[in-house]
């Protein structure tokens, strides 16, 4: 049993446990930003977002490397080396922290992909809806605008939509 392996999967573990951690707090953040329409804060926490992806890159990185050395370990190739084979090579309660930190960890990971699936959905929404306003403005812009010079004086004739009523 090797304890530098250990150590290792189980710093490696908690990088990834925290790194999900801040991501799942990112979107959760940004899904407010959307929610509450902060077009500033919704671009802040994407580049918060890209930011923490670029620390993950770097963990994926690590984890390959912890990969590699268990499967020289374990004369396998890296892709063979499953969580179950590295509990094999540290000890009895090495391997259950790496199977708690590991259930955590994709539980996070789901949480962030369902999070995110949902900020998409708003996100979608909010661009339909204004693509729908653009629409209407536009139209209202080619067909109810008198050019300066002609009959109507340059104004905008009433239109027939109410893009945004305030009576109460």
């Amino acid at each position: 049993m090797s304890t530098m392996l250990e150590a290792e999967l189980l710093a490696h573990l908690d990088a990834q446990v925290a790194s999900a951690r801040r991501l799942l707090a990112l979107v959760l953040e940004q899904g407010g930003a959307i929610r509450s329409r902060d077009v500033d804060g919704v671009l802040g926490k994407l580049a918060e977002i890209q930011t923490e992806m670029g620390r993950r890159g770097s963990l994926e990185q690590e984890r390959a490397g912890v990969l590699q050395r268990a499967g020289a370990t374990l004369g396998v190739p890296a892709t063979e080396v499953t969580l179950e084979r590295l509990c094999m090579l540290v000890t009895a309660g090495a391997a259950e922290m790496a199977r708690e930190r590991s259930s955590e960890l994709r539980g996070l990971l789901a949480e962030i992909a369902r999070e995110h699936g949902i900020n998409r959905a708003l996100m979608r929404q909010e661009l339909a809806f204004l693509s729908h306003l653009t629409r209407l403005v536009g139209n209202e812009a080619e067909g109810g605008y008198t050019p300066t010079g002609s009959t109507g004086g340059g104004r905008v004739s009433p239109s027939s939509h109410h893009v945004l009523d305030l009576r109460a």
